[in-house]
């Protein structure tokens, strides 16, 4: 990098926050799954809008390509850089601007880590349903940008579901203020979406109007165990009949996944009596006062247990017990890292053919790499599923990932036979934008390429993510 643009950041940010040490930039170069570690040019930490619009100038007119970073949380390398780009840190932008209960919005800054969003909404009675397992570091800039999903889908949507506008930063350095708190403004193209899912190819948000909803008033959770894998469609169908459709969580796991997360996780142990081939966690949540959600739920697994579509299931009766059976499911991917070298893939299918799926995928993962152990799990109630593929018990394990994309393969062939996505809430990043070429059509990728074009014609924006 030269010292032009060096100094130019300097005094854009403020010395103390243009960092070049390699120690200094050590966590922001650091990637969660350990398949990307690169160093940047710098990692520069701007504290406004106006601040990231002129690093973003800056590096532009210098022909050096920028690479948003939130809580550096993701799964698919989409906010590492190599030695041609910036890192711009959103961390210092952390305000939450307004919480208007009356409309049921919030306005606040990328930086906010997700947990602080949440907190902030629960203290003015109302919820924010993004919810993740990494919502204690990940920011809400980077929520958005990646289009997460989360436990609540099914209820809420994904994070373009809550969000009614966004300010970013653009390609040329100008900022498009779209904080707009309105449900209804159909006046043209939906710009925010452009944004929301872009994996800042397209600019930088800044900030965002988020929808929050009333506080539920009751909440009841349950852990089941299913005599099989094709219980899980018709629990699915009954809980959301019985419920209203208020089921704000429908979660799918394989025996082998409860086996590693009451194996490796402190305090976590089988909530059930016996051993069952698969489970799902089943939640249900109400804003009424009316004190019938507790009925419905026990009548709705009594009814699934006498027609045999459950075999056994406790239902927590305190905060902590849910808590509890939670960790079951969101610290999984923490407890499969005690059994070695594991490769991921988060699809989605049509929600009737998620057991298609885990058949198909299961056998062709074994087939490919034999020992190999599937380790489905995830959100059954929205048809993504965390396609996990653990190793061969004694394999090596540099060995075994070098094999990814092979694996990768193999699974997204059968997602696209099923009419699904290789990639449900995770994004492209740098890890699959070989998939996108292969599994996207002609018209798509073009649609996608002229849209790129056109807002980042030097291609500043996060280089090396959709199209390498």
């Amino acid at each position: 990098m030269s010292q032009v643009l060096l100094d130019t950041l300097k005094s854009i940010v403020g010395a103390a926050f243009v960092l070049t040490d390699d120690v200094d930039m050590e966590t922001y170069m650091n990637e969660e799954r350990g398949l990307f570690h690169e160093r940047p040019l710098a990692v520069v930490r701007p504290a406004s809008a106006d601040e990231v619009a002129k690093v973003v100038a800056a590096c532009g007119d210098a022909g050096v390509g920028v690479v948003p970073q939130g809580g550096n949380t993701g799964l698919v390398g989409g906010a590492v850089a190599d030695q041609r780009s910036v890192i711009v840190a959103m961390g210092r932008l952390n305000r939450i601007r307004a919480v208007n209960a009356e409309d049921f919005t919030m306005t606040v800054e990328a930086g906010c880590v997700l947990q602080d969003i949440r907190d902030a909404a629960e203290a003015a009675g109302c919820l924010f349903p993004l919810s993740l397992g990494a919502q204690g570091s990940c920011q809400i800039g980077g929520n958005l940008a990646t289009n997460v999903g989360g436990i609540n889908t099914l209820r809420y949507g994904t994070a373009r579901d809550n969000v009614l506008g966004v300010e970013a930063v653009l390609p040329d350095g100008r900022i498009w203020n779209g904080l707009r708190a309105l449900t209804k403004d159909n006046t043209g193209y939906s710009l925010r979406n452009l944004f929301v899912g872009s994996e800042g190819t397209l600019g930088i948000i800044t900030a965002a109007v988020l929808k929050i909803y009333p506080k539920p008033v009751a909440v009841e959770t349950a852990f089941c165990g299913l005599p099989d894998l094709d219980a899980a469609l018709p629990l699915l169908d009954r809980a959301r009949r019985f419920s209203g459709d208020s089921v704000s969580a429908f979660e799918l796991i394989c025996r082998n996944g409860v086996e590693m997360s009451t194996t490796h996780l402190v305090g976590v142990s089988d909530p059930l009596e016996g051993p069952h081939p698969w489970y799902a966690l089943v939640e249900f949540s109400t804003t009424s006062t009316d004190g019938s959600l507790r009925a419905n739920f026990e009548a709705f697994l009594e009814s699934a247990f006498e027609d045999g579509i459950i075999a056994d299931a406790v239902i927590a009766e305190s905060l902590e017990q849910a808590r509890m059976l939670w960790r079951i499911r969101e610290e999984l991917p923490e407890a499969q890292k005690h059994e070695g070298g594991s490769i991921k893939h988060d699809i989605s299918v049509p929600v009737r053919l998620v057991p298609e799926f885990i058949r198909r995928a299961s056998a062709a993962v074994v087939e490919t790499i034999p020992g190999s152990r599937p380790v489905p799990f995830g959100h059954m109630g929205d048809g993504n599923i965390h396609f996990n593929v653990s190793q061969p018990v004694g394999a090596d394990k540099d060995a075994y990932l070098a094999r990814w994309h092979e694996m990768g393969k193999v699974v997204y062939d059968i997602v696209d036979e099923l009419g699904g996505s290789f990639s449900a809430e995770h994004g492209v990043g740098r890890l699959k934008v070989e998939d996108l070429a292969r599994y996207r059509s002609e018209v798509e990728l073009d649609l996608l390429k002229r849209i790129k074009t056109a807002i980042d014609p030097k291609g500043v924006m996060n280089p090396g993510v959709y199209f390498g």
